[in-house]
């Protein structure tokens, strides 16, 4: 064989080596994007509900209820913590943000948190009512609606449901607001 033809012969192999490597390296090369992970606490702050409220009373509880998992639940900061106790007075009525001033009920809150977690408890999901279940009512002249959520408590190996009854009523605007809550009979409902 001549020196020309070993010649091309090694040019055509390293052509050829080269294009499978380049295929290789373009195959296995990580792609680099700029998706951010946002957490659930980023979601429900981020979520503007002065622009978007709930449409329905079941609605503004699922929002209530992805508020407060994330307060039992997440870890968040005590900027955080502001933030997702204001979305949750947007939710409240005139007449329970009469009675929960801010400071007052951010302390509170940070005190239910706390005794909640140092008893090793975890909200692991929540059922609102069936829009169907939901009770309306009118009240000294305001629409009022009443519905429930049951929420599935974990403490270590132990899942315990908690219902809460929810009282809203409509304010000037249309906007479905909590007039108050509290824990409910298993039986009702």
């Amino acid at each position: 064989m001549d020196m020309g033809k070993i010649k091309k012969v090694v040019i055509v192999i390293g052509l050829i080596a080269l294009v499978v490597g380049y295929y290789f390296y373009l195959s296995n090369k990580e792609t680099k994007t700029n998706d951010t992970i946002v957490t659930a606490v980023q979601t429900v702050i981020q979520k503007n509900i002065e622009k978007d409220y709930p449409p329905t009373p079941k609605e503004v509880i699922k929002y209530y209820s992805d508020v407060t998992k994330c307060l039992y639940n997440e870890k968040y900061t005590d900027e955080q913590l502001e933030q997702m106790a204001d979305k949750l007075l947007l939710l409240f009525d005139e007449e329970l943000l009469e009675i929960n001033p801010r400071e007052q009920y951010i302390v509170s809150l940070k005190k239910d948190i706390k005794e909640f977690l140092n008893s090793g408890y975890s909200i692991v999901n929540y059922t609102p009512s069936n829009s169907a279940d939901v009770v309306y009512d009118t009240v000294n002249g305001r629409e009022c609606a009443k519905l429930y959520c049951t929420y599935s408590v974990k403490k270590g190996a132990d899942y315990t449901a908690s219902k809460h009854v929810f009282e809203l009523r409509k304010d000037k605007d249309g906007h479905w607001k909590i007039l108050g809550f509290g824990m409910a009979d298993m039986e009702e409902e």
